[in-house]
């Protein structure tokens, strides 16, 4: 090993101070305000995160807008064979993102597909193997987009499925699938609301005193929401904006509610919220048995399944 050492003492040292140039010194000669400038390059994180928003907002009413649409789920509402073999397909689909412990965007990406193929697709009535296909193709769809590490195809059918199929027929769904959504996997969902509300929000103020907690919780109530076909009627900013004021026990006109943007509507967030208070149940303020991550979405609810045989959300 070299070791360079310069002392004060040592005369001899080749890195010492040229004795022809007192004068040298190691400063720049260029002026302070020619390096930085205190006004023009300091980031305005303000802005930025406003930019942010409404980029969210203007892709979010690109990808709910259309009367089609709404006509659609009016339909599909009216058929009560229909909201029962959506549901139970997503309560699968949430047993196996709860097994395999994957992101909350997963499950939440998986119904989406779910929905937005059945809008414009007509499965066989009468038989049960088609939505358990569609379902298994979904959510293997969701994972290969948010997790590090996905489970084989076969794997991933698990947890009493009525129908297993073979990888190369889940493959031929999933190519169908995403001809379906026009290879549009990559969309906002209340997730990209939930990280710049929870920014804005003052964890003092709070009795849970931990932000990943309320991430998780807000998580949790956005994940039980997919089984619920009439928050189909809302955006994700809706959504998101609804399920953190259900978790941190606020109104919607209050004034500590700040995190709510300005063109985010009030009066539907607080229909949302409402629909929340009959259909999802509350999440505890300090779940015991939940282990700090987000990634504990539905832990709980599968844990419950292994103390207690019934459980009405994940039958």
């Amino acid at each position: 090993m070299i070791v360079f050492s310069l002392s004060s003492n040592d005369s001899s040292s080749s890195l010492a101070m040229p004795k022809d140039n007192p004068t040298l010194d190691l400063f720049c000669d260029e002026a302070v305000s020619d390096v930085v400038s205190l006004d023009s390059n300091i980031p305005n994180y303000e802005s930025d995160e406003e930019s942010r928003v409404l980029s969210l907002l203007e892709s979010e009413l690109d990808q709910t807008q259309g009367k089609e649409q709404s006509l659609l789920l009016g339909q599909l509402h009216k058929k009560t064979c229909f909201r029962t073999a959506r549901e139970e397909a997503i309560n699968w689909m949430l047993k196996v993102h709860a097994y395999y412990k994957f992101s909350p965007e997963t499950a939440y990406l998986s119904a989406n597909y779910l929905d937005r193929f059945l809008l414009s697709h007509t499965l066989p009535q009468g038989k049960a193997w088609p939505m358990q296909l569609l379902s298994v193709a979904c959510l293997a769809l969701a994972a290969k987009m948010e997790e590090a590490c996905v489970p084989l195809l076969l794997d991933l059918q698990l947890i009493d499925p009525k129908f297993v199929f073979k990888p190369k027929t889940v493959q031929r769904m999933e190519l169908l699938v995403m001809a379906s959504l026009k290879w549009r996997l990559r969309v906002i969902t209340p997730f990209d609301f939930i990280r710049l509300f929870i920014s804005k929000f003052s964890c003092s103020a709070s009795p849970f005193g931990d932000l990943n907690q309320i991430m998780s919780r807000v998580s949790d109530v956005i994940i039980r929401t997919c089984t619920v076909m009439d928050f189909l009627e809302y955006p994700p900013s809706t959504i998101a904006a609804a399920a953190m004021v259900w978790v941190t026990d606020q109104y919607v006109d209050d004034q500590k509610s700040g995190f709510i943007h300005k063109n985010i509507s009030r009066e539907m967030v607080q229909k949302c919220y409402n629909l929340m208070k009959q259909n999802v149940q509350h999440v505890p303020k300090k779940p015991e048995s939940l282990p700090p991550s987000p990634a504990c979405v539905l832990d709980h609810a599968t844990m419950a399944l292994n103390s207690k045989a019934t459980s009405p959300d994940l039958k």
